[in-house]
């Protein structure tokens, strides 16, 4: 009786931990954006000034980014179990934290923590997929493992603009908790303990060497326009940390034959282009959230559920084209649809441009259908790009270096796009308000203009400068996408899948 149900027992303990993997990447994937749309709510409880929005988003991915690179080397150095369960309770802690925050340094606090967590999880749900899956499944599980972890990115927008407006910003992240408590007792009663037999080298050295440098130089992006730039000696300290790390990381990385990012990756060609390409799609991933967001709130005036719902196409689009990639045969050079998927991104952005004050919802949704598309078809493109060539003793290293490149490209993003926003509006309104005096205006309006007046025609001003600066961050990302398109033309054909 009991050899007959094992293989029962077996079938349900790998579903339970199937299930469980994948909500745990889609939770922690849907917690990077889900904050977009409800930042309204959260400024004006927070008193966030705007130019700490960014560090919603940043302290997240920066946090996430230091961690990532170690969860293997935790994983057999402490157990799988073991480090899962504990970043899960981390993961937990986080949530409560940010709604307890009254701050905006306690809310930001709050998301490092989430963020340190999150690098663990994501990583260790597709290590622990394909260790109790049957190779045959390998390709389908892998498949589903990153619709989970774009579909997250995606929808987080409108499931936080929907909670936020109708149920308080705090309960975006009451969303996560029933779902952290059944993924920690899915996996507590379901997967077995798994540890390496020897204590796993790991080159802290060049991990806190490439951190100190990406930290700093994330930071000093993040607080620059704050404390006026080199005017200012806490943002020297951080270009110089960041010159520092980066310095010395270069030469351990010339100078140590064995590191974490292994000298041989650089070797290849396809791998390092697709890389450069990776980090522009991050690029590009999540800076277009932070500035539609707040675009349709604060100067189109959509009420903040409307504008969840407004950026969910993009991800309909993207998680059906990298769905449909899937099916392509292996005989069709991707190139072409990295060619394909660029062109379309680089037509997203193009029709960006034509943004206005005086538009409906159809220019904004259509714009994001195609970037979506583009982006779904990038995203399954450039890994097999970057991995059919490589050495298959590499890949792990170069799966976590690949990772890395589109989450530093999205943390650099949104720091670059909002330093050029409120440098843009600035300039913008100048341009626009020079000539707004009470003496200067009364020669165009009919009437004298009073204060008030004033106020009222400054506002709009500032609307206008505003969406202008909008429309130059759009631009910035249409090039960013632009400059790495001929890196198409240096790639090698890949070969046949090991």
């Amino acid at each position: 009786m009991s050899a007959a149900l094992a293989p029962r027992i077996a079938a349900n303990r790998h579903r339970a931990i199937t299930v469980a993997a994948l909500m745990a990447t889609y939770m922690e994937a849907v917690n990077i954006s889900i904050p977009n749309a409800a930042l309204p709510h959260i400024q004006g409880t927070l008193s966030m000034a705007d130019d700490e929005v960014g560090w919603v988003f940043t302290a997240y991915i920066a946090a996430n980014a230091v961690v990532l690179p170690m969860a293997r080397w935790l994983a057999g150095r402490y157990g799988r179990k073991a480090v899962y369960q504990f970043a899960l309770i981390v993961f937990t802690l986080g949530l409560m934290l940010n709604t307890l925050a009254t701050t905006p340094i306690q809310f930001v606090f709050a998301r490092i923590v989430q963020g340190a967590a999150s690098g663990p999880l994501a990583v260790l749900s597709l290590a622990i997929l394909l260790d109790v899956l049957p190779p045959a499944r390998h390709a389908r599980i892998s498949l589903a493992w990153t619709v989970c972890l774009l579909f997250g990115i995606s929808s987080g927008p409108s499931i936080g603009g929907w909670l936020s407006e109708y149920h308080g910003w705090h309960s975006i992240f009451y969303f996560s908790l029933p779902m952290t408590g059944f993924i920690f007792l899915a996996m507590g009663l379901s997967l077995t303990e798994k540890r390496a037999e020897q204590k796993p080298p790991f080159d802290f050295f060049g991990l806190a060497t490439f951190s100190l440098g990406m930290v700093g130089l994330q930071m000093m992006l993040d607080r620059g326009e704050r404390m006026e730039w080199f005017a200012s000696p806490e943002i020297w300290v951080e270009a110089a940390a960041s010159v520092l790390g980066f310095y010395l990381f270069i030469v351990h990385v010339m100078t140590t034959e064995v590191h974490y990012l292994n000298k041989a990756l650089f070797k290849d060609r396809n791998f390092v282009l697709s890389t450069i390409m990776q980090f522009a799609v991050g690029f590009v991933l999540l800076p277009t959230l932070a500035l539609t967001s707040p675009m349709l709130e604060e100067l189109l005036n959509y009420p903040v559920d409307t504008t969840g719902y407004m950026t969910t196409p993009r991800g309909v689009t993207l998680v059906g084209a990298l769905v449909l990639m899937s099916f392509v045969p292996p005989r069709i050079d991707h190139r072409l649809f990295l060619v394909g998927g660029m062109a379309l991104v680089v037509y997203a952005h193009w029709s960006m441009l034509g943004y206005s004050p005086a538009m409906d919802w159809r220019p904004v949704v259509m714009a994001l259908l195609f970037q979506g598309a583009g982006l779904g078809m990038l995203l399954p493109a450039l890994t097999k790009a970057a991995f059919s060539t490589l050495d298959p003793k590499f890949r792990p290293e170069g799966t976590a270096l690949f990772s890395l490149a589109r989450v530093y490209g999205s943390a650099i993003g949104i720091a670059i796009v909002q330093i050029f926003f409120y440098n843009n509006t600035q300039a913008m309104h100048l341009a626009l308000a020079k000539d707004l005096t009470p003496y200067r205006a009364v020669a165009h309006v009919a009437g004298a203009i009073g204060k008030p007046g004033l106020a009222t025609l400054n506002d709009m001003i500032t609307q206008q400068a505003a969406v202008v600066a909008v429309i130059d961050q759009f631009k910035i990302l249409m090039f960013a996408m632009l400059i790495v398109s001929p890196l198409v033309l240096f790639l090698r054909k890949p070969r046949p899948a090991n």
